[in-house]
């Protein structure tokens, strides 16, 4: 089993894998600020706007666009919110040495999103693309962004896209197309997978891929959390796709499933590691605790896999989400001939990678860094991930070829709040068909 990289290596190794090149897309230089839009205003979306503002003083927010105006609102008030903010650029204040307040007063300053140009529908998406701007964060649930990526890269903006970035083979097809086109076109893409940014992650990686721990030999990943539930109960006023849209991680065609939405981070990370992605995948799931209703969707609470990458090195992985009080565990183990690894002990801790993320974004933006474009490793990982969803849904070993071949498409052919649109129900291996 040899460890020496292949072409598809280069996959993921960060911004020292490419050279710079001064971007023509791109209207910041010096200090002109550029100009950014947020499509997806939860949680994640709004903290990736905080984390660009906080990173990089020259830059503004200029548009925001959600399916929901409430968690638009909602969004734009955490941003002009001292105490929000504050808690939020705490640790880059105490890695860099800036007050705290200064820092809190220059992102909420930033904030320029007139009334105008705030959208909330379903195509708000377009309208946020049709701004005036240079970047847009793509932070919707993960089943909307093969087609946001596609809007992006026609409107030849640079993209932070949240990971993963589709719930199907299909959608991951899509991305990975318009990930070329943007490659073609220098867009700039970042993805949202902060490890490739965590100077632990970054360093531990070259230090493994230089013989620091000797031949790999195998891998271990483990997610175990807490269930993730974005709503309490339906209110009777909301329509199924609205509902689906309010409560989206139980639901299997725009969250993905955990091993797509969450356990993806440790999946990346070993595909990284190994400078491939697996060639096939063996896993086994279920739902153990989680009730037969609605708020519960149609998802798993429990998978394990078993993947073999391209030299025979195995990675056994393990997710789950179980209630409140259960045991708890976030960890990955590399093993080698020499040593081991957890794959952030050989590295010196850095700038918040949430933060350090958008910084080399727009520095590739600027042509003031490396040209970057994440987009082909994400698609893989994200393509590792459903592969051994699929997996553990049908009772089946799946392939790499099998799955890049899959005409699954989970995508919604119509968009309405009312919409009516049954969840279909959990899959049970031997009765699930892959296709």
């Amino acid at each position: 089993m040899s460890n020496k990289l292949s072409r598809r290596s280069l996959i993921g190794a960060g911004a020292a894998a490419f050279t710079i090149v001064k971007p023509e897309l791109v209207r910041g230089a010096g200090k002109e600020k550029l100009k950014a839009g947020l499509v997806g205003c939860g949680g994640r979306g709004t903290q990736a706007a905080v984390n660009m503002l906080s990173g990089d003083p020259n830059v503004e927010l200029v548009a925001m666009g959600d399916v929901f105006e409430d968690k638009l609102e909602g969004s734009l008030s955490r941003l002009r919110d001292p105490e929000y903010l504050a808690r939020s650029v705490k640790q880059v204040a105490e890695f860099t040495g800036k007050p705290q307040a200064d820092l809190v007063k220059s992102v909420a300053e930033r904030v320029k999103v007139s009334p105008t140009a705030r959208f909330s529908s379903f195509d708000s998406f377009k309208k946020v693309l049709a701004s005036d701007l240079d970047v847009v964060l793509l932070c919707t649930p993960p089943g909307y962004r093969p087609e946001h990526f596609e809007a992006a890269v026609e409107a030849k903006k640079h993209v932070f896209t949240e990971k993963p970035i589709a719930t199907d083979p299909v959608g991951t097809r899509r991305f990975m197309a318009a990930a070329k086109i943007a490659g073609d076109l220098k867009l700039t893409v970042v993805a949202g997978a902060q490890r490739h940014a965590d100077r632990e992650y970054v360093e531990t990686v070259k230090k493994v891929r230089d013989g620091a721990i000797g031949q790999i030999l195998s891998l271990n990943s483990y997610f175990l959390s807490g269930p993730v539930m974005h709503a309490k109960a339906r209110d009777p006023k909301w329509g199924d796709m609205e509902w689906q849209h309010r409560n989206w991680y139980s639901f299997l065609w725009i969250c993905g499933d955990q091993i797509v939405e969450q356990h993806y981070h440790n999946i990346d990370f070993m595909n990284w590691v190994m400078g491939a992605h697996p060639v096939s995948v063996v896993a086994s799931g279920g739902a153990a605790w989680r009730p037969r209703d609605e708020l519960y969707g149609n998802i798993y609470d429990h998978m394990t896999s078993d993947f073999v990458y391209p030299n025979g090195v195995h990675l056994n992985s393990y997710c789950r989400q179980y209630p409140q009080g259960l045991y708890r565990k976030v960890d990955d183990l590399v093993v080698g001939a020499k040593g081991k690894t957890d794959g952030r002990d050989l590295g010196q801790k850095g700038l918040n990678p949430y933060v350090e993320e958008h910084i080399k974004l727009l520095n590739s933006v600027r042509g003031d860094g490396p040209y970057i474009n994440e987009g082909p490793f994400v698609a893989e990982a994200t393509m590792s991930c459903i592969m051994a969803r699929e997996s553990a849904y049908s009772g089946l070993e799946i392939t790499w070829d099998m799955i890049m071949n899959s005409k699954q498409d989970l995508q919604p052919k119509a968009f309405d709040y009312k919409l009516a649109m049954e969840a279909p129900p959990l899959p049970i291996p031997g009765q699930y068909k892959f296709v």
